[in-house]
């Protein structure tokens, strides 16, 4: 259980992962466009196609994109050089300011699923020992398996729940 919260905690991860994600969608741009830098339309497309990426591949509630007025205000704000447009470096640090919030969310939904889960898994497996067939089946497993199997059900309700 402790590594997975390793792997969910911690700036440098989130750096990472968000420069994986902005090179490949700044290249694509590079590529499509035999420009050097971003323009404000390209990107809007970019930040829409980032969220799309969040909200297809991270559990969690569907998170919206930014407006395009707090695009072009989060622009101006990282256009270090002041030529309209954003570089490979200017878009890592716009991306990283825009997405703050949206991993914060994330990462507090799946620490408090891990960690209070197993814990109401283990006090909650006193109570079913009693009940019938289920009790029996309950009693000889293990602690650590039942927690688990609990945190595992928890996880897929929720999971249900958000592709309604």
């Amino acid at each position: 259980m402790g590594q997975v919260l390793d792997k969910y905690e911690g700036k440098e991860l989130r750096v990472k992962q968000t420069r994986q994600i902005t090179d490949k969608v700044y290249d694509r741009f590079k590529n499509e466009s035999d420009k050097v830098n971003l323009s404000f339309e390209d990107l809007y497309i970019s930040v829409l196609l980032i969220f799309n990426d969040i909200n297809k591949h991270l559990p969690g509630p569907h998170i919206d994109p930014p407006s395009k007025e707090q695009v072009r205000a989060l622009m101006k704000k990282y256009d270090f050089n002041f030529d309209g447009e954003l570089n490979r470096e200017e878009f890592m640090e716009f991306i990283l300011e825009l997405t703050k919030d949206t991993f914060f969310t994330i990462s507090q939904k799946l620490v408090t699923t891990l960690a209070i889960a197993p814990t109401v898994a283990l006090l909650t497996k006193k109570s079913t020992e009693g009940v019938p067939v289920i009790g029996k089946v309950v009693q000889k497993l293990p602690s650590s398996v039942y927690a688990s199997l609990v945190t595992l059900a928890i996880v897929l309700f929720q999971k249900s729940t958000e592709a309604k």
